[in-house]
C-alpha cells in the first residue's frame, strides 16, 4: 500500500485525517476508560476489584488475538469498507459493555471491543500514508495516533467524570455513540482504496519469517514497556510518594497526555527525516526521563514535569509504525496491526515488572528505574536489528526504506543528473551523485 501515487480524499486530506484520528480517540477512550471505572464495574458484576481487572485483560486479549486474525482475514477487502467494518465492531463491543448485566457478559463484551483495535490503527495508518506524499507519511501516521494520545488527555477524564456522575455504563454508551459517528464520517470522508489485487492471507503471512519484523515488534513490546511500568502505578505513586491529593491526579495525567500529543507530532516529523536515528534518539529520551522519574517523584513540580517528558516518549509509536510498514513490503496490513498487539503486550510486561519492584520493597518510584531498564533493553534490540540490516546484502526492502526519505521529485532529479553526464556519442560516464 505504500506507493508513489498520492490518493485524493473526497472532502480533503485534512478532514480525512481528522476522521481517522477521531476513530483512534474513540477506541483509545474505550480502552483506557475501564481503568478508572473498575470499582463501579466490580459492584455491578458482583465481584472484587481485582477480579474486575479481568475486564481490562479481556480487552487486551481481544487486541492481541484480533489484530493478526483480522489483518490476515480481511487482506483483500477495500480499505474504506474494512474501516467501516472495524468501526461497527467498536460500536457493538462498547454498546454490549454498556448493557450486559453479568460478569461473563461484560468480559465477553470487552473482548469483542478489543478485537478491532490493532486492525483499525494498522489500516488507518495505511490509509493515512496513501493520502500523503512519501516524505510526509510518518507524520500522517502520527496524526492517526494523535487520537490515541488525545484519549488520555480528553477522553479518559470525560468518561471517568461521566461514569462517576451517571454510572459506568454511560461511559461505554458514549463510546458506542462515538462509534456510530465514526461510521458516518468514514463513509463520507475516506477515499476508496482498493486492496492490492495480489493481496491474500498467504502473502500477509509472509511477514512472519522476516527477522526484522520480529525485532521491530520486540522493540515495541519490551522497549515501550517502560512507559507502562510507570503508568500502571501512577495514581498510588503520586499519592504515596509525591504526596498529592487523589483529586489532583487527573491534572498529572493530563500533563502525561499533553506530552503524548507533543510526542506524536514530533515523532512523525522526525521519522520522516531520519527514521532509524529518530527511533534511537526517542528510546534514549525514554531511558533518561524514566530514570529521572525515580529522583523527581518526591517533588510535585518535578514529578509533573517528568511525566510530561515521559509522555513525549510516545513519539516511538508513529516511528515504529512507519518502520514496520517499510520493512513489511507486501504484508503491511498484518505488520501495522501487529504493532498494536506488541504495545498491548508491553502494557502487561510493564505492569508486571513494575509490580515486582514495588512488591520487593523498592518503593513506588522504583517503577521509573524498571522502565529505564526496559527501554534500555529495547535500545539493545534495535541495535541488533540495525547491525543485522547492515550486515545483510542490500535488498529491495532496505532500498525501499531508504527511498521513502528522498524528496518527492528525487527520481526525476536522478534521471536528469544521469542525462546531464552522458556524452552525445558515448556511454554513460561520471558518478550518479544520488543522495540517500
Amino acid at each position: 500500500m505504500i506507493q508513489d501515487k498520492v490518493v485524493a480524499a473526497p472532502q480533503g486530506v485534512a478532514l480525512a485525517q481528522i476522521a481517522l484520528g477521531l476513530g483512534g480517540l474513540f477506541i483509545g477512550t474505550g480502552e483506557f476508560a475501564a481503568m478508572g471505572l473498575l470499582p463501579g464495574m466490580a459492584q455491578s458484576a458482583g465481584v472484587s476489584i481485582p477480579q474486575a481487572g479481568n475486564f481490562i485483560s479481556a480487552y487486551a486479549l481481544g487486541v492481541v488475538i484480533g489484530a493478526p486474525i483480522l489483518a490476515i482475514a480481511t487482506s483483500r477487502i477495500e480499505k474504506r469498507n474494512l474501516l467501516l467494518l472495524l468501526a461497527a465492531i467498536v460500536l457493538v463491543g462498547n454498546l454490549a459493555s454498556a448493557v450486559t448485566p453479568d460478569y461473563l457478559g461484560i468480559a465477553a463484551a470487552r473482548f469483542v471491543a478489543g478485537l478491532p483495535h490493532g486492525a483499525y490503527y494498522g489500516t488507518a495508518s495505511i490509509v493515512a500514508a496513501a493520502m500523503a506524499p512519501p516524505s510526509q507519511r510518518a507524520q500522517a501516521i502520527g496524526r492517526v495516533m494523535l487520537g490515541l494520545a488525545a484519549a488520555n488527555l480528553v477522553g479518559v477524564p470525560l468518561t471517568t467524570w461521566l461514569g462517576q456522575s451517571f454510572g459506568w455504563r454511560s461511559a461505554f454508551a458514549l463510546v458506542a455513540v462515538g462509534g456510530a459517528l465514526l461510521l458516518v464520517m468514514l463513509r463520507i470522508l475516506i477515499p476508496v482504496i482498493e486492496a492490492d489485487e495480489d493481496a491474500s492471507p498467504r502473502r500477509e503471512l509472509s511477514a512472519f519469517p522476516r527477522p526484522q519484523i520480529w525485532l521491530t515488534l520486540a522493540v515495541a513490546t519490551i522497549g515501550f514497556g517502560g512507559m507502562f511500568a510507570v503508568y500502571s502505578y501512577i495514581t498510588p505513586t503520586l499519592v504515596q510518594e509525591t504526596g498529592v491529593a487523589e483529586g489532583t491526579v487527573p491534572l498529572f495525567l493530563a500533563l502525561w497526555g499533553l506530552g503524548m500529543i507533543v510526542g506524536n507530532i514530533t515523532g512523525g516529523w522526525l521519522a520522516d527525516r531520519a527514521l532509524i536515528p529518530s527511533i534511537f534518539g526517542i528510546i534514549v529520551w525514554n531511558i533518561v526521563f524514566l530514570a529521572l522519574f525515580f529522583l523527581a517523584a518526591p517533588n510535585p513540580i518535578l514529578a509533573g514535569a517528568s511525566l510530561f517528558m515521559i509522555g513525549i516518549g510516545f513519539a516511538l509509536v508513529p516511528a515504529l509504525q512507519a518502520r514496520l510498514m517499510d520493512i513489511a513490503r507486501h504484508a503491511q496490513s498484518l505488520a501495522a496491526a501487529m504493532n498494536h498487539s506488541a504495545f498491548n503486550l508491553s502494557n502487561a510486561i510493564g505492569a508486571w515488572t513494575g509490580g515486582l519492584a514495588i512488591a520487593a520493597g523498592y518503593g513506588w518510584a522504583s517503577t521509573g528505574l524498571v522502565g529505564a531498564a526496559l527501554a534500555a533493553s529495547g535500545l539493545g534490540i534495535m541495535t541488533i536489528s540495525v547491525l543485522l540490516m547492515r550486515g545483510a546484502a542490500p535488498s529491495q526492502e532496505t532500498k525501499h526504506e531508504a527511498s521513502r526519505h528522498l524528496p518527492h521529485d528525487e527520481p526525476a532529479r536522478r534521471s536528469a543528473r544521469r542525462r546531464s553526464v552522458e556524452p552525445v556519442d558515448g556511454p554513460l560516464v561520471g558518478r550518479s551523485g544520488c543522495r540517500i
